[in-house]
């Protein structure tokens, strides 16, 4: 929903978050405010965050939802994402999986600066002209698989969840 939707909910006592968030928005309706929980579950004021960009990009989102004791972290849940947020939070340094996959200990992440060893022995650095020198790395139990290919079960599930 749209955030002056979620902003509506707010003010009726229910709490608010974009997906992919372990905390929560809430209406403080005696200063008249939003106060954002963290993930931390530190209180701020919005009208005293540090993030004013991102604070404002957050509210221009159209994915707003209510928060809830299964899909925010500071009330028992675990929050989950779609793939195109899974690479986002990729290209930021996170890792990142299914809910559903087996292996507890089984991730993806982005890899940068690739190179292997050629047959004649010499260090050969990857490079391409559309995607430079990344790729999406799958660690589990046996190791690394460099370059991993999505399903179209992966690309499609809406249950990715940040690695810890």
């Amino acid at each position: 929903m749209k955030f002056a939707e979620a902003l509506k909910n707010m003010k009726k006592g229910i709490p608010m978050k974009l997906p992919s968030w372990g905390g929560y928005w809430c209406w403080d309706d005696e200063a008249k405010t939003i106060i954002m929980y963290t993930k931390d579950n530190e209180r701020i004021d919005i009208r005293e965050t540090q993030r004013v960009e991102y604070t404002l990009l957050n509210v221009l989102s159209d994915e707003w939802i209510s928060a809830n004791t299964e899909n925010c972290s500071i009330l028992g849940g675990t929050p989950t994402f779609s793939f195109g947020d899974a690479i986002k939070y990729m290209k930021r340094g996170l890792k990142v999986k299914r809910r559903g996959w087996n292996g507890k200990e089984q991730y993806i992440e982005l890899a940068k600066n690739i190179s292997y060893v050629t047959s004649e022995g010499s260090i050969q650095n990857c490079e391409h002209e559309a995607i430079g020198n990344m790729a999406i790395a799958f660690v589990g139990t046996s190791g690394v698989q460099m370059g991993w290919l999505a399903s179209q079960a992966d690309m499609l599930a809406e249950d990715w969840i940040f690695a810890e």
